[in-house]
């Protein structure tokens, strides 16, 4: 019994530590550029939302900032509470774009687990080609059923530099 306790115990840590990561689907990582609460909890973190940033790994010079909620209490603490579904996106140009290879059409960008098995938060880059224009929407899905909520930006390209495509 006490075995299968600390095994448990182990399973959750571990769970707990890898919720509300966020992961490019190529490298990079989220930096935190801020959080605000928005519900006080006597136990564990307050309920908040929280602001990151990613540099987009495939096109140096565009940066996406995403804000969500994020559920404290003690089930958020221990990493077993389902994030809600809302997120906003706004992407920028931050430095100079480049395409050091071609670009999918359509491609996710990074992801993130909202709970602790079958939620994700993603985000999705796409090409418009007759616009100059790189488009980003994040989303949430589920294994059963995603949510329709969504986010769009979009970063205008520089004329003369043509975004190559696969």
């Amino acid at each position: 019994m006490r075995t299968t306790m600390k095994l448990l115990s182990a399973a959750l840590a571990v769970a707990a530590a890898t919720v509300g990561t966020m992961a490019f689907v190529g490298m990079s990582h989220a930096e935190q550029i801020g959080a605000v609460d928005t519900v006080f909890k006597w136990i564990g973190p307050d309920h908040k939302i929280v602001v990151d940033a990613y540099d987009d790994p495939k096109v140096p010079g565009v940066t996406c900032y995403v804000s969500r909620a994020k559920t404290g209490g003690i089930k958020g603490g221990l990493g077993l509470a389902e994030d809600r579904s809302e997120a906003s996106i706004a992407c920028q140009a931050t430095g100079n774009i480049q395409f050091p290879a071609p670009l999918r059409q359509q491609e996710e960008v990074f992801t993130e687990r909202t709970s602790l098995l079958f939620k994700r938060l993603r985000v999705v880059r796409m090409v418009d080609a007759k616009r100059n224009a790189l488009i980003y929407m994040t989303y949430s899905d589920r294994v059963i059923e995603g949510s329709p909520q969504n986010s769009v930006t979009a970063v205008a390209v520089p004329q003369g530099t043509a975004i190559p495509l696969k």
